[in-house]
């Protein structure tokens, strides 16, 4: 299966173990949930998807990888205690608490995260010393003498034995404890999940033309030669910083994540043709409605991977709006949850002598708390840690003013100007995003105008309602001309079914 089924099989396994009965107890039982073990090759998004699916769940998540494990830091360490049996003393053998049991206790405490999935990555790469201690966890989730809390369910990953030579075969006693998932590299899977990570738009734009080179694993004589989704994610993240800093992007640096040298030099080149048509483009014009004759013309002529690459970089360009307006409104509504709270307090009239100071110190600790306890469960998504880091700078920068302004306010005035600040925040939120539409708007106008209805626009529409942010702008905010023509391209593929449905019928 791809990595979005395999992801969906286990969000279920996590919702069917953590089932509890009328009295509060989890109906299967802690040593009868069997693992999940996901296998497939490496680099594919087994861990991210962990991550994901903690956060869509919301509960805690603690990883760890087993190929550094010895015995000891897996078991925990042995010491002697004293026991007394019919009246005589004996010395017995116990273990401290494994460093990985510990690690899920500790998340407990900290962030109070109650239930939880411990993630255990490389699993059937274990030493050879620790191996016969793993079938035990399998069944009783017990490391030593120590059992990870009811709760928390064991979710292990690794790869097949062709990619790691470390990998050790399991027998059918270790597999029949296990819920095995076969997961398989999905191009147009992973696009779903690149789009809301922000990979960057020249690797999307390559990839849509050499979608055969998402995933590569080739042996040669003196090594393997490979190209990952995780290859390709990192890349993404270390472009953009070097474009932050000016540095040149060429292949001495893609063949560091690329490692096939075809794929690595195909990409460099392509990287720096990509970055031709973006001045070249002046995509910027185009979305403002400013594009010249000259322009349109090029568009009109240009060969179809060029045309592609300009898609690309539009889209590209109206993600990145839509992808803020997005994470802002998401914030503002964050924001005023938490503002409603401070003007019960504030402008109650009950409690004339309310403090703006300690009413806005109270708020910003409680925020600071919920993001921290997330970020150390693993449990937020970048959407909600912006919401988090927005309201704490807003609660921030209004303390500072009020403070700047010297004088001791009562609470009704010292709302006032707390509620002035959070509706100019507001007022300029509209003002952008009623520019962002004007710019969707100019991005179809010139895709109507250059390519008339060529496949062109059936691109656009498609990528619109596949990207993540950009169905959320639009669903949220509208945009006449996309609702027209996905209306339209519903009619086609519509058509398009009717027509062979007919030709199966005359067959």
């Amino acid at each position: 299966m791809n990595i979005k089924e395999a992801k969906e099989q286990i969000a279920n396994a996590v919702k069917a173990y953590l089932t509890k009965n009328e009295f509060g107890e989890y109906v299967i039982p802690i040593e009868k949930q069997r693992p999940v073990f996901m296998i497939g090759a490496p680099g594919i998004g087994k861990t991210a998807i962990m991550e994901q699916i903690a956060q869509e769940l919301n509960v805690g998540l603690v990883s760890y990888s087993m190929t550094h494990h010895t015995r000891q830091s897996a078991l925990g360490l042995p010491f002697i205690t004293q026991e007394e049996y019919d009246g005589r003393q004996f010395s017995v053998s116990e273990y401290t608490m494994s460093e990985i049991v510990a690690a899920v206790y500790k998340l407990q405490k900290e962030t109070g995260r109650q239930e939880g999935i411990l993630f255990l990555d490389e699993i059937n790469c274990v030493s050879e010393t620790l191996a016969p201690a793993m079938l035990q966890f399998l069944q009783y989730k017990i490391f030593g003498t120590h059992q990870i809390p009811k709760g928390w369910l064991v979710v292990t990953a690794g790869n097949p034995p062709e990619y790691n030579k470390s990998v050790r075969e399991y027998d059918i006693v270790t597999w029949d404890r296990l819920k095995r998932i076969d997961v398989e590299p999905d191009y147009e899977i992973w696009k779903e999940y690149a789009y809301k990570k922000g990979i960057h738009g020249s690797i999307l734009t390559f990839l849509e033309i050499k979608k055969n080179y998402f995933y590569l694993v080739e042996t040669k004589v003196d090594r393997k030669s490979f190209v990952t989704a995780r290859g390709w994610e990192d890349l993404s993240e270390m472009i953009k910083l070097y474009e932050y800093h000016g540095l040149t992007v060429d292949i001495k640096l893609t063949a560091q994540y690329l490692q096939n040298e075809k794929i690595a030099r195909e990409f460099a080149v392509y990287y720096d043709l990509y970055n031709k048509y973006k001045s070249d483009y002046k995509i910027n014009q185009i979305l403002a409605g400013e594009a010249s004759d000259q322009i349109k013309e090029r568009a009109t002529a240009a060969p179809f991977d060029e045309r592609l690459a300009l898609l690309g970089l539009l889209l590209d360009a109206v993600n990145a709006d839509m992808r803020w307006a997005v994470e802002n409104d998401n914030a503002i509504l964050e924001n005023l949850r938490v503002l409603k709270l401070v003007k019960t307090e504030l402008t109650n009239p009950s409690n004339p002598s309310a403090d703006y100071i300690t009413t806005l110190h109270k708020h910003l600790t409680t925020e600071r708390q919920l993001l921290q306890q997330g970020e150390r469960a693993n449990s937020l998504d970048y959407e909600t840690r912006y919401a988090y880091n927005y309201v704490i700078h807003f609660l921030e920068s209004e303390l500072e003013e009020l403070n700047r302004i010297g004088e001791r306010l009562d609470g009704q005035t010292a709302f006032k100007h707390i509620k002035s600040a959070y509706d100019g925040k507001v007022a300029e939120h509209k003002a952008k995003n009623k520019a962002l539409l004007q710019r969707l708007e100019n991005l179809f106008a010139f895709i109507e105008e250059v390519f008339a209805d060529g496949q062109e626009m059936m691109i656009l529409v498609t990528e619109l309602t596949v990207r993540y942010y950009c169905a959320k702008f639009i669903s949220k905010f509208g945009c006449q001309a996309y609702f027209k023509h996905n209306q339209d391209l519903l009619f086609y593929e519509r058509k398009q079914a009717l027509l062979a449905e007919i030709s199966d019928l005359e067959d």
